[in-house]
């Protein structure tokens, strides 16, 4: 018979627990004092501070938050992951092989000091956490980060798992932060995964497609011209959300990537513009193809990194149900006004009337073409046909 010690952990095992939990807090620190779990700037305001955890995401681990305490004198605080021998002069994003989410200016910092507008400004009392989706492959990670308790976005690195380590960056005089290394974000009861708000409220359709936050992925087949991935939106362009962009985040094989307007019951099988109701920007030949396979020349071909919108002008008289009028628009729009004649007739039907489709890239315009719209309007489709296509969706960009 087994001796009753055989049923509990040795001490031996207990020591061992427990010096692991305190080496994976220990971590790397640089002009950061450390009180308990309160994190504290303690430089000159010349010099940044770092704290880097001891430990790297594992798939039992993959997310931490940061409670911001006092926001000191700027605010510059960052939440991120870096590599184990990361420079701890450098906040979290700066170097190459890091991202971060800064509070002074809500800017996510890629392996860059330049940042890109990605969320809202944090401040006092505010809770930061960054995490790393499940889904994601080997070698390629997508890395959330949230705002007391919900997503803020998302972005794709190329790293895995066990090379990124949570770290905490601070810049000004009387920054403080409460550190939680073993939080949960969004646990299942059933499965113990973690969920990340997929935002599958947006959408309607997803056909071979994996939705991620606001990365939509590429998962079919790819051997032939009806492995169409498609998504398409819950909600029609109208006057008050008329434009949405994509970011191609991986071209995959062919860049295959289409963005567009389609009607309601647009079949799911073929790529947006092929079928009448749809007309499509395609980023592998720069083509316009509207309701037809054969497309016309329009404007550049498009490549990973490159952002691609859609939208609508409507006439200055058109009304929807919402019964609101046309909100300030972008610079591309209002070049898109200039010079626009109005040849809508009053007292026409909604069924037919015409609008105007534009197309951008990069922030330009691209070109225009007249449509009819269609009874229910035209939605946002995105189409993808090769292997490892992925785009991270903005449906509202213009929302400010």
């Amino acid at each position: 018979m087994p001796c009753i010690h055989c049923f509990f952990p040795s001490f031996r095992l207990i020591r061992e627990i427990r010096q692991a939990r305190r080496a994976r807090w220990r971590g790397q620190l640089s002009r950061i004092l450390r009180d308990g779990d309160v994190l504290r700037y303690h430089g000159n305001s010349d010099e940044v501070g770092c704290f880097v955890a001891a430990r790297p995401f594992s798939r039992g681990n993959r997310y931490f938050e940061v409670t911001i305490i006092d926001t000191g004198v700027r605010g510059m605080i960052a939440v991120g992951l870096v590599p184990k021998l990361y420079d701890l002069d450098q906040q979290p994003g700066w170097l190459q092989h890091s991202v971060g989410f800064h509070a002074d200016d809500g800017k996510l910092y890629n392996g860059n000091t330049v940042g890109q507008q990605f969320g809202p400004k944090c401040c006092r009392g505010d809770k930061i956490g960054c995490g790393i989706s499940p889904d994601s492959d080997d070698g390629q990670v997508t890395v959330f980060f949230t705002k007391n308790g919900k997503e803020v976005g998302s972005v794709e690195i190329a790293a895995s798992l066990d090379t990124l380590y949570p770290a905490v960056g601070m810049h000004s005089l009387g920054e403080e932060v409460l550190l939680d290394l073993n939080a949960e974000w969004g646990t299942d009861e059933d499965d113990g995964q973690m969920i990340v708000d997929s935002h599958e409220d947006d959408w309607s359709c997803l056909h071979d497609v994996r939705l991620t936050g606001t990365l939509l992925k590429y998962v079919g087949k790819g051997k032939s011209i009806v492995d169409v991935g498609l998504a398409q939106a819950r909600r029609p362009l109208n006057t008050r959300f008329h434009y949405y962009e994509l970011e191609i985040t991986d071209a995959g094989e062919k860049c295959y990537i289409a963005l567009g307007l389609a009607r309601r019951d647009y079949p799911k099988n073929r790529h947006p513009g092929w079928s009448r109701g749809s007309i499509a920007y395609h980023a592998d030949d720069g083509k316009l193809f509207h309701g037809s396979g054969v497309g016309d020349p329009f404007g550049p071909r498009c490549f990973e990194g490159d952002v691609m919108g859609c939208g609508i002008m409507f006439p200055r008289d058109f009304t929807d149900g919402d019964e609101c009028c046309i909100p300030s628009l972008s610079e591309v729009q209002n070049d898109l006004y200039a010079g626009q004649e109005e040849e809508e007739s009053e007292g026409e039907d909604l069924e037919g009337k015409k609008v105007v489709v534009f197309f951008t890239r990069n922030g330009k315009l691209v070109g225009r073409r007249e449509v009819a719209l269609p009874v229910g309007g035209l939605y946002p489709t995105i189409g993808m046909m090769s292997s490892g296509e992925k785009v991270r969706v903005d449906l509202h960009p213009l929302s400010g």
